[in-house]
């Protein structure tokens, strides 16, 4: 409902109208219904209150309506013709990152290992790893700080092409070869997407590798502790993780971001269970509402394992000097567990677009029943409207004079009523 002329609307009312708008929309929307106040002669706010209105609204409208929590997919790529690489990312005012980024490195052999979480960034690219590690692995959790991004870079010569789409963090699943030169060392450039459980909604992240030789680079959109237990299999000397090379670590990483979707997809299986319940047995206006933030959320689910699974059977189709033959052996149940993902997923948007149409049949029943009930009261009263019409005439009737006639009339409606009631159950109408 719009408010009322010349007041000012309540949080409430903002709220719902910026969970349905754009805040910008919105912005613009408010302006002119503020102008056209102001040619009427009434009161209206400031329009720099209304520039200035939070979006912590917006996030408030969200919080109370689970389907719009989920947001629509959007790409920010740089503006076109721009150089790639660390240039291509936006100018931007330097500001605090949300988080630190946190940069560790594990160093590690078949006989011994060594974690550390790394505070000299400088320090640190000017050492050489120990000449006992067989393996390392960085790995940097953020990417608003870009300098430290760029000096991992110059350091390990890593392509710009790859660097920018580490930046520009808006990619899908994939793999790509850049293979050596004279003066660059070949790398493998591996794009994972990562879905995480925020809240009641998910969220998706971009994990970067770059593998060589002997050294893994990761670099997360945020810090994920889904790579804890790979570090715990670390430690544990005689782990197939410390006899393999590095290769075999690339594996381990990205089937663990490929498992993470069993649990989230068991999740949902539950919440499927009890929306179909309460489709079933007492269906409110909001159950639909939780079908649809079911449905949009499995979509951003299937947006990120579909290419998924893509990048794990390009990993096995395709050789690379950094890949062994035996990772590309464990690659394949890899690629198993993504058409398992993808075959539930799939699934499950079915049994989304199955509730909603039981949802329409139910409330389309239950309307037909209430209708019945409505039609077979009119029914009823249709003769008894009719009596009750010729016996309230204000004309002379001659059984009006009777002594009973009074209780004869009460006694035929109800006799009607009652015999037609009997009738239509018999009938099964009722």
């Amino acid at each position: 409902m719009a408010p009322a002329s010349g007041a000012w609307m309540g949080p409430a009312v903002i709220a719902r109208l910026a969970a349905t708008a754009s805040p910008q929309r919105w912005h613009n929307r408010e302006r002119e219904r503020s102008m056209a106040r102001s040619s009427r002669g009434q009161t209206h706010p400031n329009p720099q209150r209304l520039a200035e209105l939070p979006l912590r609204l917006l996030d408030e409208a969200r919080a109370k309506l689970p389907f719009l929590r989920t947001a629509l997919p959007k790409v920010s790529m740089p503006a076109p013709g721009s150089e790639p690489g660390l240039a291509a990312k936006p100018a931007e005012p330097p500001r605090a990152p949300a988080e630190p980024i946190r940069v560790t490195c594990i160093d590690y052999s078949p006989d011994n290992v060594e974690v550390h979480e790394v505070s000299d960034i400088p320090g640190f690219l000017a050492r050489h790893r120990p000449p006992w590690s067989h393996v390392r692995w960085i790995n940097i959790a953020g990417i608003e700080e870009v300098e430290i991004i760029r000096a991992f870079a110059e350091k390990y010569q890593l392509h710009p092409l790859a660097v920018e789409d580490v930046v520009v963090n808006a990619q899908r699943p994939k793999a790509e070869d850049y293979p050596g030169s004279a003066d660059m060392p070949g790398r493998l450039f591996v794009v994972g997407r990562l879905i995480e459980p925020r809240g009641s909604h998910l969220e998706s992240h971009q994990v970067n590798f770059f593998l060589g030789r002997n050294t893994l680079i990761t670099i997360q959109e945020k810090r994920a502790e889904l790579f804890d237990p790979i570090r715990q299999r670390l430690l544990v000397r005689g782990s197939r993780l410390r006899e393999n090379d590095v290769s075999f670590l690339l594996y381990a990483l990205l089937d663990a971001i490929v498992d993470n979707g069993f649990p989230i997809l068991e999740r949902y299986s539950e919440r499927l269970e009890i929306v179909e319940e309460e489709l079933l047995t007492r269906p409110a206006r909001n159950t639909l509402q939780k079908v649809h933030s079911i449905k949009r959320e499995l979509f951003l689910f299937r947006r990120a394992m579909w290419p998924m699974r893509d990048l794990i059977q390009q990993l096995l189709r395709e050789k690379h000097e950094c890949l062994s033959e035996t990772t590309q052996t464990y690659f394949r149940d890899v690629y198993d567990h993504c058409v398992q993902i993808i075959d539930l997923v799939e699934t499950y948007r079915e049994i989304t677009g199955a509730l909603t149409e039981t949802y329409i049949s139910t409330i389309s029943n239950r309307t037909n029943d209430v209708m019945k009930v409505l039609t077979v009261i009119g029914t009823i009263f249709i003769p008894l409207t009719f009596l009750a019409g010729v016996y309230g005439m204000n004309v002379e009737i001659p059984e009006a004079g009777w002594p009973g006639f009074y209780t004869a009339f009460w006694l035929t409606c109800l006799a009607i009523a009652g015999g037609m009631l009997y009738w239509f159950r018999r009938r099964g109408w009722l």
